[in-house]
């Protein structure tokens, strides 16, 4: 089914859902939505699943033409929906009908905002996944960002349309300033770990969904140490150090590094990474693996009860 014409795509807007996982043996990235939290919680707001196909829209937002009448719902970049001229609060979904005009306008906190229809965007799954891989030019729709002119499909709906708000009390704050919580290792003993953990870094902006590159100081090397390895995987928050000593937090779209690397950013505090804009601040908090996976684990269970107050 025909739902969208792309009016204007912003800087970066492609189809993803959460990823793309069995292959980075392969050299296959995982791809997916870089803030899972709020991708999952667009595709709730419209009665699909998690893990369905849905666009990322990077900087700014799309502005399309309605070609079916649809629920669709944004999350993530705090943005207003304005749809023929009358605005929407995001976190939320909306019914829409043929012929109306909605633009995504520009985001006042947040990097990355999702936007879902309901039924799921119709393009061919690709290892098990509809992500786009731009380094690997596949998925979504032909391996490519949207462009002008573009016709989204979707799915028929499954359940009833029926718009939904997301409690507020769930709704994550984007500001200047981001504290990451990591796990030091596995090659945290090459490095003076203290000017990494006391002193705060700023986001560069030759940042993209590889990674992010911080500036603002260098990490020290120990004595008779590298900050050269042999490469081996590499996985979303990973912080590797480059041979200049400063970090570079990858992302979803690298499977293999030659960098040592001397944290891991736990998996709840990646949706708030991903909306880390260019200027912001950011600091590290070392955590036990324990505590880590206690945070894993409670992050899910606050992604049920989140589930339950929109059913």
């Amino acid at each position: 089914m025909e739902t969208l014409r792309i009016l204007e795509p912003g800087p970066l807007c492609t189809v993803q859902d959460l990823g793309r996982y069995g292959f980075m043996g392969f050299g296959v990235p995982i791809s997916g939505a870089l803030d899972h939290f709020s991708a999952r919680i667009a595709n709730l707001l419209v009665g699909n699943r998690e893990d369905m196909a849905l666009l990322e829209a990077t900087y700014s937002g799309p502005s399309f033409e309605v070609l079916e009448e649809a629920l669709i719902s944004i999350a993530g970049a705090w943005s207003e929906v304005d749809i023929n001229g009358e605005r929407f609060s995001p976190w939320s979904s909306f019914l829409v009908k043929r012929g109306d005009i909605i633009r995504i306008r520009p985001y006042r906190s947040g990097l990355r905002a999702y936007l879902a229809v309901a039924g799921g965007i119709k393009v061919p799954p690709v290892m098990g996944s509809r992500s786009t891989c731009l380094k690997g030019g596949f998925g979504g729709l032909e391996g490519r960002p949207l462009r002008k002119g573009d016709i989204i499909e979707t799915e028929a709906p499954t359940g009833h349309l029926s718009p939904k708000q997301l409690d507020p009390k769930y709704i994550p704050r984007y500001g200047p300033t981001l504290r990451l919580r990591v796990v030091l290792g596995p090659q945290d003993n090459h490095f003076f770990t203290e000017r990494f953990l006391c002193a705060p870094f700023e986001i560069s902006p030759r940042s993209d969904r590889m990674g992010i590159r911080l500036e603002g100081g260098k990490i020290p090397l120990r004595e008779g140490f590298s900050s050269s390895i042999i490469s081996e995987p590499v996985i979303p928050g990973a912080i590797q150090v480059t041979p200049d000593g400063s970090p570079l937090i990858i992302l979803g779209e690298q499977t293999m590094g030659g960098y040592a690397k001397i944290a891991t950013v736990i998996y709840p505090d990646l949706p708030l990474l991903s909306q880390a804009r260019p200027g912001d601040k950011v600091s590290f908090l070392s955590v036990g693996l324990e505590e880590a996976q206690s945070l894993y684990f409670e992050y899910f269970e606050d992604l049920e009860a989140l589930k339950r107050s929109l059913i």
